[in-house]
């Protein structure tokens, strides 16, 4: 049952967690051009479809990366391991990358998302917020990193 959890954790980590956070990196430097350009409307249009589907992205496989977690846990628990440091950084880091996520990216995203197609007034109020995602968006890919350093290295782990 072992060999199925950890399939399942490192199946779900590449193909959920990474599109969000592929997907969050992206969306700052088109919100960007969107929001400081005088484009044409067609680019203006292709700007905000671009940055609709990859708040989508962000949001659908966030919610579908809740099963990394699950499958972590389900195997650290059939292998008794809850008590391991690096997993319990792992899971702290986890749990910020998921906060970051939920309450820094994700309302950030819809408030850019909301002011892309309104006045130049209105499109330099959100700018600053697409700026901020530069850094949230990298801060969330971090966390992602340093857990995955942690699942591979292992550091203090006491079994084969």
């Amino acid at each position: 049952m072992n060999k199925f959890f950890l399939t399942v954790h490192i199946l779900a980590a590449i193909l959920c967690v990474g599109p969000v956070t592929v997907a969050t990196s992206m969306f700052p430097s088109i919100a960007k051009r969107a929001l400081t350009s005088e484009n044409t409307e067609n680019s203006q249009n292709a700007d905000a479809g671009g940055l609709q589907v990859l708040h989508r992205i962000t949001n659908v496989y966030a919610w579908a990366s809740l099963a990394v977690p699950v499958f972590g846990f389900a195997l650290a628990g059939s292998m008794d391991m809850m008590g391991e440091a690096w997993l319990i950084i792992s899971i702290v880091l986890t749990l910020a990358a998921a906060l970051v996520l939920a309450f820094l990216i994700g309302p950030a995203q819809a408030s850019v998302l909301a002011g892309v197609g309104g006045t130049t007034e209105e499109r330099s109020a959100v700018l600053s917020k697409a700026k901020l995602l530069s850094m949230t968006s990298g801060i969330f890919a971090l966390l992602w990193l340093v857990v995955l350093v942690l699942m591979v290295v292992k550091p203090g782990h006491h079994r084969g």
